[in-house]
């Protein structure tokens, strides 16, 4: 079967490919040049990426909390690997799910899935496209709409935009789900530090590191009705038993990941910052941090 045979048929879905985006290389690791964008773009990443599918359907007991039905069309804004939309593919065998980002999942020839994935189902298919410059899909064209953890791509002036796009290409009775993390609340002082340059990084770039909370006025102000949102306050550190290793394990990797940017604009030196992430490592011990992460979901009418 042809991939793209049912994504062609389809007369409401009409992609169009964005221009390849330049990458950027500091201290070996790719970026995003010309994105606000802050994290990395490269199979390292790509692998942190798929860790923390795996953390968050564990914390969430799945991957979806909308009260969604037998959707025929599924899109995931700023997919990354695709992860979450092929395993979405594969619980709804008879949808067509898109994953939409900017560049292609940073895969290399051997790529195994693994993990209940065996392959790219059939019924799913990756596309270029920024959202920060709008969803090059027609208007109504899916069911279900997901996005999350896009707060370090967003800056905070364009979220009204970018969730409008959302429900613009939603049908009337479909949901849009969000997802975002927010800043650790009661962290040590490494991690205090570090969230002290994640702050002025925000400033320069313009995103908002803090809309978690927000995400349940973003759907209304879009129209939406049935809005829900809550928090989950997941542990950071063996004392949080699985949960907690693993988000320690995915945190430390997000920190180290954002050193290029930082270092670039000059909030720190790379000394200054490698010594910080060392020294936070042994807080998650003894601090007992928590990290916020706020769902939320609401219906077209």
């Amino acid at each position: 079967m042809d991939l793209f045979s049912w994504f062609r048929r389809r007369q409401a879905v009409k992609p169009v490919r964005a221009s390849p985006s330049p990458f950027a290389r500091g201290f070996g690791r790719l970026h995003l040049a010309g994105q606000p964008y802050a994290l990395p773009k490269d199979l390292e990443e790509s692998g942190r990426l798929d860790f923390q599918h795996f953390l968050l359907r564990l914390a969430f007991k799945g991957n979806y909390i909308a009260p969604i039905r037998n959707p025929s069309d599924i899109l995931d804004v700023g997919c990354g690997t695709g992860r979450w939309a092929m395993e979405m593919a594969q619980t709804f065998p008879n949808a067509n799910v898109v994953g939409l980002d900017v560049v292609p999942p940073a895969q290399d020839r051997g790529h195994v899935f693994g993990y209940g994935l065996e392959g790219q189902p059939e019924n799913y298919a990756f596309v270029e496209g920024d959202v920060l410059k709008g969803l090059s899909f027609a208007e109504r064209s899916f069911d279900f709409v997901h996005m999350r953890l896009l707060f370090a791509a967003i800056p905070g002036d364009k979220w009204p935009f970018v969730v409008s796009e959302l429900v613009r290409v939603l049908r009337s009775g479909g949901w849009v789900q969000l997802l975002e993390a927010y800043p650790v609340p009661n962290g040590g002082p490494m991690l205090k530090r570090w969230q002290y340059w994640a702050e002025q990084l925000s400033k320069r770039t313009g995103v908002d590191f803090t809309i978690g909370p927000h995400l349940g006025e973003l759907l209304r102000y879009a129209g939406l009705q049935d809005v829900r949102q809550q928090r989950l306050d997941l542990p950071v550190g063996k004392w949080g038993g699985r949960l907690g290793v693993m988000l320690e394990k995915d945190l430390t990797a997000m920190v180290r990941g954002v050193k290029f940017p930082i270092v670039k604009m000059g909030i720190t030196t790379a000394e200054e910052y490698d010594g910080v992430c060392e020294a936070m490592i042994p807080e998650f011990a003894t601090e007992r941090e928590i990290f916020p992460f706020y769902v939320a979901y609401g219906r077209k009418p």
